[in-house]
Parts: C-alpha cells; structure tokens; sequence
C-alpha cells in the first residue's frame, strides 16, 4: 500500500506579518522537495475541509465560532502576540484540520500504509480554548478524537518531536486515559510547559532537552522515555506531531539534530506501529523555520514512512 501524501495551495493563502517565520514559502519548500524521483510513488490528494462538528471534539463551540468570528475579510488580525489571521487563514486552517481528519479515514480503513499531511497552520500549541504559538486549531488532537469516534479506536497517541512542547495537545489530552501524550522538546523555551512532572492521568510522558543537545541525547530520550511508554500504552494508532525545528540550522532553538534524527525516529515509531497496531501512522506538520532544514527533515521523514 502507498503513503498518502495529503497537501493544497490554500496553505499558501494563510498569511503572516512580515518577517514571521511561519510563512507560505515553508510549503513552497516542501513541495519542491517532493518533486523527487524518490516521492513519485506517493499517493497524492488535495486536504479537505474539515467539519467542524469534528473540531468540536477538541474545542468548545463557543471557541470555534469566536475564531470563526475573527477571521477577516481583508487586512490581518492578531488573535495573539504572534498569531495573526489573513483572509486566507480560515480555510487552510479548516483543510489543515480536514487533512488530519481525512488520513486517520485512510489509515484506519487500511486503503493507505501511513500518511503525512504537508499543511499550515500548525496546530500542537491550540489548547481547548485558545489560539498561541502560531496555532489555532489543534489537528493531531482533532484527529485522535476522530480516530476514537469513528473508527472505535481505544487507544490513541500523539508523539512529538517539535523542539516547542505541544502545551495544547497536553491540555487537550489531560485528563483522557485513554490518550497518550509523548513530546521531546527543548527546555526552557516557549512555551515554558513540558516538565517530566506533567503527567495528566498517567498518559502523558515529557522528556525535556537541555539547549545544545544534538541528536545522541534526542535518541536516549525517546528510547529511555518516550517510546517505553508508548509501548506500554499500547496504541491503535500512531499520530507524530512532526515538528522539524529542532534541526542544527533552525533559528527559533538551540538543538542540533540531523535528516537521519527525523528518519530514525519514524523508523522506531513505525516499528512500534508494525508490532502494536497494525502500521498505522498518521503524521501532520508542525514546525520548521529554517527552509533548508525543513524540507531535508521532511524528505527524510516522508522517506522513511514510504519504507525507504
């Protein structure tokens, strides 16, 4: 079976201040990079939008319809200190969500291996009712709820390997035993949350970095921490908050890993996967500023779900 590679040019549409590092041309990279040999066997579909009875698991109502509210019909707004929404944002943040949405359909229904989602905005940093960190609604967090709705899925779990904590799915997740939370991620840095004594109801399990640490220490922390847990979690499906600013040539943080990192990582999580729930992986974009950096890492990355 293919890896389904999920994108569409209205991510191009969500537009940010100048300057901003969560910018359109971090797709435009992407997408040059999957113009490979190497990607030509991806089964390639355009993100849908999303309904937003479905975010709703995630979000209340009263949330979704203010940022609906919000949303402009020219110019920009800030919804935070670095959170801004064009014209353009409302549908690529509903096509980003659907993305997520629309794969965990794929995967659990067995018509796709695993499959990335190659959208923006991110989405790791939306808690339950707030927008931050460039994030407004959580996909990863929608797309576990939906995987427990739909397909019966009693056991889902978010990995994250973002350089920033996911403070929003860690909120989301909080009190929900039967969703896992696992995250690597620098510390201190925004957004000041990850400590390994934050653990919810037993489901969540942080394994902070110290600024410096190259890709030996990213490994002993998924392996000592991260990936115990998952396992003893048990899941039926994987979803990884793919995160590729904790690559040595980001400007946002100081970790130093490497492409290999990024596919050794998938590697691992794959092989949990294979062992536990049948391959099921479902990956959605997070983060990645350096635009070298990021479609190396993605290349990497998507590589590596496609088995190669």
């Amino acid at each position: 079976m293919p890896t389904l590679y999920l994108s569409h040019p209205c991510g191009l549409n969500h537009l940010v201040p100048e300057g901003h590092p969560e910018r359109p041309d971090r797709l435009r990279a992407i997408e040059r990079v999957m113009e490979a040999e190497a990607f030509q066997t991806l089964l390639r579909e355009q993100a849908p939008v999303v309904d937003l009875a479905e975010i709703a698991a995630a979000h209340p109502e009263e949330y979704i319809e203010a940022l609906e509210a919000a949303a402009p019909s020219e110019g920009m707004v800030r919804v935070d200190a670095d959170t801004a929404m064009s014209p353009g944002t409302w549908e690529a943040v509903l096509r980003a969500v659907g993305a997520a949405v629309y794969a965990v359909d794929e995967v659990m229904e067995g018509k796709v291996k695993n499959a990335f989602c190659a959208m923006r905005p991110p989405g790791h940093h939306a808690e339950k009712t707030r927008a931050m960190g460039f994030c407004l609604f959580n996909s990863a967090a929608v797309a576990a709820m939906h995987a427990r709705a739909k397909h019966g899925a009693e056991r889902v779990a978010v990995i994250d390997f973002d350089v920033h904590h996911g403070n929003g799915t860690q909120d989301i997740f909080w009190d929900q035993k039967d969703l896992f939370y696992g995250s690597t991620h620098q510390m201190p840095l925004y957004p000041g949350t990850g400590a390994t004594g934050e653990t919810g109801v037993g489901n969540i399990c942080n394994a902070p970095l110290h600024p410096g640490d190259d890709g030996v220490a990213f490994r002993d922390a998924m392996e000592v921490r991260i990936l115990p847990a998952l396992e003893k979690h048990n899941p039926d499906l994987i979803i990884i908050s793919a995160g590729f600013d904790a690559h040595q040539r980001d400007p946002l943080a100081n970790l130093n890993l490497v492409e290999e990192d990024y596919a050794w990582v998938t590697r691992k999580l794959m092989d949990i996967a294979d062992k536990q729930c049948e391959g099921r992986v479902v990956s959605v974009l997070e983060g990645g500023y350096d635009l070298m950096g990021l479609s190396l890492s993605v290349a990497a990355h998507v590589r590596a779900l496609m088995g190669s």
